[in-house]
């Protein structure tokens, strides 16, 4: 019995040799083969834009593709769950941002928590949104806005990317700072918001800046303010939202995460080339050309930053009474 035991120690421990030199030669060699950048959105939206721009710098990096894969729905859970069932392997990413915290705040009783399955890999870029209207409406400022709102309350149709998205978020926000009555209207996306727009059938949009910098740019829509609390430097024309309602700031953020027991060598050698991204003076270009500000930082920062993003968004959620139907 005895000599059994001992035969079955030595072939436990050589398995268990055997896993640890597997996973650190893999680790070592990733990525072999391509990989998969999963983003809950359709393509053209910000989040998109966000993987597209990455994946290209990481492809170039490390001699593999990142092949951006669009899969919508349930605003960005049917993504984000593929990711925490995906391997552990750096071979499934997620495209992530606050819409990732905001519906771990919102939900309860999902089938996964994004701040306990995803490990964070990197932050990418911040962003914020543009308030924005069809060229048809006889507004061009804020305060046209403001007044035509207060004068027709319930009239003005304002586009956003679903329930609970950070565009949802500062409308809820925006209305109850500026004591104005507005009806939303849900679209699965920021491409399908943005064609509503466009076809005039919604108003005006909180978008984040990356899917609408092109259509303002060439006319197609007409921003009236950006919500953060400085001016864009993609669009220094156009004042802040905190100039006409005081305290007033939202904005976006996009990042890279991978399945929870991902090997630290692959987070690290990920966030070390997405880091060499956010210092390059042409991806930097690029990021402030969609009003971006890059979020360079450790793994351990990023983590930091997705707990506090949680808090936030929790106590906005309370504080609207915001609730998934």
């Amino acid at each position: 019995m005895a000599m059994v035991r001992r035969r079955f120690l030595q072939i436990a421990a050589g398995a268990l040799g055997s896993s640890f030199v597997y996973t650190a030669s893999c680790s070592k060699d990733y990525p072999y083969r391509p990989v998969q950048l999963l983003v809950g959105f359709p393509d053209g939206g910000p989040v998109d834009i966000a993987g597209r721009t990455i994946g290209a710098w990481l492809a170039d990096r490390l001699g593999q593709p990142f092949i951006v894969e669009n899969r919508p729905g349930e605003s960005g859970n049917i993504a984000t769950r593929a990711v925490v069932q995906a391997a552990p392997d750096g071979y499934t990413l997620l495209v992530c941002g606050p819409v990732n915290v905001i519906n771990t705040a919102l939900s309860d009783g999902m089938d996964f928590d994004f701040v306990r399955d995803i490990s964070a890999v990197a932050g990418l870029f911040r962003v914020p949104l543009v308030v924005e209207v069809n060229p048809t409406l006889p507004i061009s400022t804020v305060p046209e806005f403001l007044t035509y709102a207060r004068a027709n309350p319930g009239r003005l149709k304002v586009a956003y990317a679903g329930t609970g998205t950070p565009q949802h978020l500062a409308i809820e926000l925006f209305k109850a700072m500026a004591g104005v009555d507005l009806t939303l209207v849900p679209y699965a996306g920021s491409t399908p918001a943005l064609e509503a727009i466009l076809a005039g059938q919604a108003d005006a949009m909180f978008d984040p800046m990356p899917s609408s910098i092109g259509l303002i740019n060439s006319s197609k829509l007409r921003p009236l303010a950006v919500t953060t609390s400085l001016r864009s430097e993609a669009l220094p024309q156009v004042p802040s939202m905190s100039d006409f309602v005081p305290g007033y700031e939202a904005g976006s953020w996009f990042g890279i995460g991978a399945p929870r027991e991902t090997p630290s060598a692959i987070i690290t050698r990920l966030n070390t080339e997405i880091n060499a991204g956010l210092a390059d003076p042409g991806l930097r270009t690029r990021v402030a050309g969609l009003g971006g500000m890059v979020m360079p930082g450790a793994p351990v920062a990023f983590t930091t930053f997705i707990a506090a993003e949680t808090e936030k968004y929790r106590a906005v959620i309370r504080e609207a009474n915001i609730r998934l139907k």
